[in-house]
This record gives structure tokens, C-alpha cells and sequence, in this order.
């Protein structure tokens, strides 16, 4: 069973971070942080506030359980992909999917200098 301390560092792990980055972000040393993720001591929410806005799952920190709000790779990619799209397709990308219609040659048709395809056979006019 994973403890508070086994649970941070697999966050401070998956963002990429040393102790002394993380100790930093949430405002205390290194030997402070290193004491966490030992189980010596504890943090404080004030650390765990800091700490959650450059992406710790604080949820799963404290219960062992992913917290709904965190996003996976694939969603980051679709978000990423949204932002970068013209109006056309982010309408299509968040109503496209609710009408049940499957993509077909005669219903999916781009306009123009497209990189997204989402889905189908695409023909351009």
C-alpha cells in the first residue's frame, strides 16, 4: 500500500521534477521535502495549494485515488488541437459527434488548407 510520501514523489516523478523543484514550488527546502515523501512529516495545505497549480493530482496525494480533473495525454492532445483550430472545426470537434452521423463521402466535405481530420473519408472540393 503506497503512503503520502510514495505518492508525491510518483507526482514529483511524472512532472519531471527534482526535490529541490518541487520543495521550491510549494515554499519549503529540499530537506523539508525530502521528509514528505519519506513519511517523516507531512504537508501542509499551503504547500499542497502551491503545488497543485503547476499540476499535482493533490487528490491522488492524499487519497491514492486519481482525481477526476486530471488529464491524460490523449485529452491534453485533443485540448491542444482544439485551441489551434479554426472556428469550423472546433464546432464540428464539440457538435459533430452528438448528431449519431457516420462520416461518409457525401456528408464530410473541406473547404480550404485543413490539417485535422477527424474522422471518415475526407474529400476535398
Amino acid at each position: 500500500m503506497s503512503t503520502i510520501g510514495d505518492r508525491l514523489k510518483n507526482e514529483r516523478e511524472r512532472l519531471g521534477l527534482n526535490q529541490t523543484q518541487l520543495g521550491a514550488i510549494g515554499g519549503v527546502q529540499k530537506q523539508s521535502q525530502l521528509k514528505y515523501e519519506n513519511g517523516v512529516t507531512f504537508p501542509n495545505a499551503n504547500y499542497l495549494t502551491e503545488v497543485a497549480k503547476i499540476g499535482v493530482d493533490v487528490v491522488y496525494v492524499l487519497f491514492g485515488e486519481r482525481a477526476n480533473t486530471a488529464i491524460n495525454d490523449e485529452e491534453l492532445l485533443l485540448l491542444h488541437k482544439f485551441r489551434n483550430a479554426d472556428p469550423a472545426v472546433r464546432k464540428f470537434m464539440l457538435y459533430g459527434g452528438e448528431s449519431g452521423e457516420q462520416a461518409n463521402k457525401s456528408n464530410m466535405i473541406l473547404k480550404g488548407d485543413n490539417s485535422i481530420q477527424i474522422g471518415g473519408n475526407v474529400y476535398k472540393k
